[in-house]
């Protein structure tokens, strides 16, 4: 109760108590990915129900990141299994993150690794944020990762920060890491040479045909105590509830947002593991009145009539069921 009662705090010192930033991630291309990320569906190493698909157009993402707009997303995030992007591809990234950023929203891609000149050709086509996970601590990574090493994805980070680009990383709990691996996460990204603007805190989703599905669950208390922590260590950068939060109760949600958490992802799913409804999502932030610091009082049977108006309104804007969502564990 104390850690929580500090995070609160240094919460309140820097950013809108009640003001949490949404964001929606789309798949832009899915499954055989040549990493073998223990944790991930998508990986070419283990056999899942993910349907291999090519880059997606050019139309297609831009009409789901309309989508999102409309459902209430401010950032449209594109996430593609890929080790690294190929030369081939970047013309089409290009024009995606110029289609998307025409519509007011912020931009941010997850594409594995880059290197100087990919950061810097995406950064000059107005990419806002690049996310790149640490995972884990340096000492736990070798028992979920082989095909890339830890020095890999900090040099990312590194191009990335240098280029201009807000950083987006962050880590999975429930991996079977220790307490210290968790807290060997957040020392690393506590000091990388620059706080990443958004941390990401993921919850394992255990995925049938993964070497991880049959890990135990998370305590939902050591959770939410890391996301304590994360506010503390990194009391400006946007700290967000990420994949997992399906299995979260709203009490759960609750706590996580008094420890400091104010950022989530919309949208109906999250690659191939279900995500709570923006209308779900809507009725939470009301009960605890976040984002409604735009919003006029008025009497409850108005106000309930206008939030039902807005679900609807959500529901039908919802994306389908041909949107794949990413997960945002890489």
């Amino acid at each position: 109760m104390d850690l929580l009662f500090q995070a609160q705090q240094v919460h309140r010192q820097h950013h809108d108590a009640n003001k949490v930033q949404v964001s929606t991630l789309l798949s832009i291309k899915t499954g055989a990915c040549p990493e073998d990320c223990k944790y991930c569906p998508q990986s070419a190493h283990y056999r899942t129900d993910i349907d291999k698909e090519r880059l997606m157009e050019v139309q297609q993402v831009l009409e789901s990141a309309e989508k999102a707009k409309a459902a209430g997303s401010q950032r449209f995030c594109m996430g593609a299994a890929w080790k690294n992007p190929k030369a081939r591809d970047m013309p089409y990234l290009v024009e995606m993150i110029r289609g998307v950023k025409s519509m007011g929203m912020e931009t941010c891609m997850t594409l594995g690794m880059l290197d100087a000149e990919q950061a810097g050709e995406l950064a000059d086509a107005g990419l806002d944020y690049y996310n790149h996970n640490l995972d884990t601590s340096p000492e736990f990574y070798g028992n979920i990762i082989t095909t890339r090493t830890y020095q890999d994805r900090l040099d990312t980070l590194g191009h990335v920060r240098d280029a201009g680009m807000k950083v987006c990383s962050g880590g999975i709990i429930g991996m079977g890491e220790s307490a210290s691996d968790r807290a060997g996460l957040l020392v690393e990204l506590a000091n990388l040479p620059t706080h990443p603007e958004s941390v990401p805190i993921n919850m394992l989703v255990k995925v049938k045909g993964t070497p991880m599905e049959n890990l135990d669950d998370v305590e939902p208390f050591d959770f939410i105590r890391l996301v304590a922590i994360a506010r503390i260590m990194m009391p400006k950068s946007a700290v967000r509830l990420s994949a997992g939060r399906e299995n979260m109760n709203e009490q759960m949600q609750t706590l996580c947002f008094m420890a400091g958490a104010n950022s989530v992802f919309y949208g109906c799913k999250l690659l191939t593991t279900p995500n709570p409804a923006e209308d779900k999502d809507l009725q939470l932030f009301n009960k605890l009145g976040i984002n409604s610091e735009d919003r006029v009082q008025k009497p409850d049977a108005v106000e309930a009539e206008t939030l039902m108006a807005q679900v609807k309104h959500n529901m039908a804007a919802r994306p389908g069921a041909d949107d794949l969502f990413y997960d945002a564990s890489r």
